[in-house]
């Protein structure tokens, strides 16, 4: 540890003496009339630096090279201008544009300025950005359309509803983690999973291939995906509805309207059905002697889905004491029908979940927060939905939807009517810091809880029933980024994930087989990860990016307790953690005014300790999450 740190402090030495010269411009736009010009884009030909006007026409751009430079105007209503100058080291030149005249006679204006897909794109990190607005109106989720990007594949168990799984560049699983807005989707609950919320929820996903940034406060190993849904100040309706094969039925709601007072009201809805009832072919057993038929086509029966779930956020933007106050709710329901176990010889007939949500949400925040370049980002939640388990016919089905009564009492698999609510609670804290131009630092802290508490009337003295299942985690990360020379960009980072989780063991505690006792089980994490991600352009449009981390994934709650369905228990399984080195080239290029294109190339390297995989259990019926030592991997 201390070599690594005092060879990035020399690092910093070295290259704070070579950095570029520069200047800066500034000035102000006004019109024919005098007025001052809102919104136009300046910017310096040949250089990726641009600026827009405020409300008082004035602008400022940083870090503009010495030498002979040309400034470019450009916006609405009004001709495009050009003024070449000259800058020396750390000179300040004051550039007023007056006079501009309108032109009436263009009929599209051209906007040279990053739009946020580009400036994610351009970061140190391995990361791509994905425009969702123009996938609008489709029939794609979300699960669908990260599937086109590459180094992502999406393989869904089943049909609309199925678990899926989720690959990046070779990590899969809880590797890679999910949030919507900077949230953790942990906590959504099954009515609201990248599989079942359709893309017009969102303005645009990120991805990240790797290394996470720290404001995401992730323990993820393989990377992250961030879904930022639409904030954007705008009145608008959106409604979308398809049909599809198997009576597959999707619909969509999005408006949200805004007053000139900053008072808005959002709503998203969506729903999802689909009978699922599609072919498969697999070698069927007899339902009578047991004897099996190899490679016979048959049709699923009993695999029905739906979900329905409405997004709610009222409050207040554009404050001097918020930029964005909302408060929200999340409702939603979800029905499924279960068609097999782990294995798909396991055939059930009348097994089926239920759920529903209803999780209150808080987002905050505030830019330039007491002083300036300090902003403070808040959002928060609590789930108080509810799942249950429904088992209550003691038959066995075969392929056909054939079936046998069989005596006595029991279920399917385990005759159950088992509620319970997991009750996960999240807060998320960001605070950061742009020192001057070059500087920023970033803190971050998660913290989410997890008790699952249940009762099953059908087996009221169950020992499922009153066995605590409790986790309480808490990631804390600190970043710094280093804007070196307009080239080259570092970034630091370190971070400490703690886990507490708790449950209990039945016991004998005497001679008679029902004296039972509980021993109390604790299982701890406290581990401690850091990295490094920097990015330089050798070209002006070829750009390299590495990045190296020392990461680590703590336990998930459903891995740790099973998820009561096909997932079985683990409390002995032990964090995973991983030495990642990630590395990319992005060159982009256009053809024409009009046309630009991203070409990128990345490399992964990771050894994995404790590696975290699934294995059928003993008698298997379920999978179960077990550690593996010593595990290298590689990915594109």
């Amino acid at each position: 540890m201390k070599s690594i740190f005092l060879s990035v402090l020399s690092f910093f030495t070295i290259t704070i003496h070579a950095q570029e010269a520069t200047g800066i411009i500034k000035g102000r736009v006004m019109d024919e009339e005098k007025k001052p010009v809102a919104g136009a884009t300046i910017y310096i030909s040949g250089y990726d630096l641009i600026a827009e006007t405020d409300q008082d026409g004035a602008y400022e751009l940083s870090q503009v090279p010495v030498g002979q430079q040309t400034i470019v105007i450009i916006g609405p209503g009004i001709a495009e201008q050009k003024r070449v100058f000259t800058i020396s080291e750390n000179q300040v030149i004051t550039e007023h544009f007056s006079d501009l005249k309108s032109n009436t006679e263009l009929e599209g204006i051209t906007v040279l300025g990053l739009s946020e897909v580009d400036k994610i794109n351009k970061q140190a990190y391995n990361v791509t950005a994905i425009d969702a607005t123009k996938l609008y109106n489709t029939t794609l989720d979300i699960s669908h359309t990260l599937d086109r990007v590459s180094g992502i594949r999406v393989r869904e168990n089943g049909g609309v509803g199925s678990n899926i799984n989720f690959s990046l560049n070779g990590f899969s699983g809880n590797q890679v983690k999910f949030f919507m807005d900077g949230m953790p989707m942990e906590s959504f609950g099954s009515a609201f999973q990248i599989n079942n919320i359709p893309v017009n929820i969102a303005e645009r996903i990120e991805v990240y291939k790797g290394v996470v940034p720290v404001w995401l406060g992730s323990d993820a190993l393989g990377g992250a995906i961030n879904i930022v849904t639409n904030n954007k100040l705008r009145n608008y309706v959106d409604v979308s509805y398809a049909y599809g094969s198997f009576n597959t039925h999707r619909s969509v709601l999005n408006a949200a309207v805004t007053s000139r007072q900053g008072l808005t009201l959002q709503i998203s809805a969506f729903q999802n059905y689909s009978d699922n009832n599609y072919k498969v072919t697999l070698d069927v057993a007899d339902i009578n002697t047991g004897a099996y038929t190899p490679n016979t086509t048959v049709r699923r029966f009993h695999d029905r889905y739906h979900n329905e779930t409405i997004v709610l956020n009222a409050g207040i933007l554009g404050k001097s004491w918020a930029d964005r106050l909302l408060f929200g709710v999340t409702l939603g329901q979800t029905y499924r029908e279960i068609q097999t176990g782990a294995r798909m010889v396991s055939v059930f007939g009348a097994w089926h979940t239920r759920g529903d949500i209803l999780m209150p949400t808080l987002k905050y925040q505030k830019n330039n927060l007491f002083v300036e370049g300090l902003n403070l980002n808040i959002t928060a939640n609590y789930n108080f939905g509810k799942e249950q388990i429904i088992d209550t016919l003691f038959r066995r089905y075969d392929w056909y939807g054939n079936y046998k009564e069989i005596p006595g009492v029991g279920g399917e698999r385990s005759r159950t009517l088992y509620k319970y609510g997991n009750n996960i609670a999240a807060a998320t804290t960001t605070l950061s810091y742009q020192v001057n131009d070059r500087q920023s630092i970033a803190l971050n802290n998660v913290i989410s809880s997890f008790d699952r508490q249940g009762f099953d009337e059908l087996s009221p003295n169950s020992s499922r029933n009153y066995i605590p299942q409790k986790t309480l985690k808490n990631i804390l990360g600190l970043g710094y980024k280093y804007d070196i020379s307009r080239k080259w960009t570092a970034s630091l980072f370190a971070k400490h994930l703690y886990q507490d989780s708790r449950t209990a063991l039945e016991a004998s505690s005497g001679g008679s087989w029902n004296d039972v006792e509980l021993i109390d089980q604790v299982n701890k994490a406290d581990n401690w990860g850091y990295g490094l991600a920097t990015s330089y352009y050798i070209l002006p449009n070829l750009m390299a990016k590495l990045s190296y981390e020392k990461s680590n994934r703590l336990p998930e709650n459903h891995e740790l307790f099973g998820d009561n369905i096909n997932q079985e228990s683990n409390f002995d399984l032990k964090p995973e953690s991983s030495q990642n080195i990630n590395l990319g080239l992005n060159y982009n290029f256009g053809l024409g005014e009009e046309h630009r294109f991203l070409l990128g190339v990345s490399g992964i390297y990771r050894r994995a300790t404790d590696f975290i995989y699934f294995r059928l259990n003993n008698n298997q019926a379920k999978v179960i999450a077990d550690n593996l030592e010593g595990v290298p991997q590689s990915g594109r």
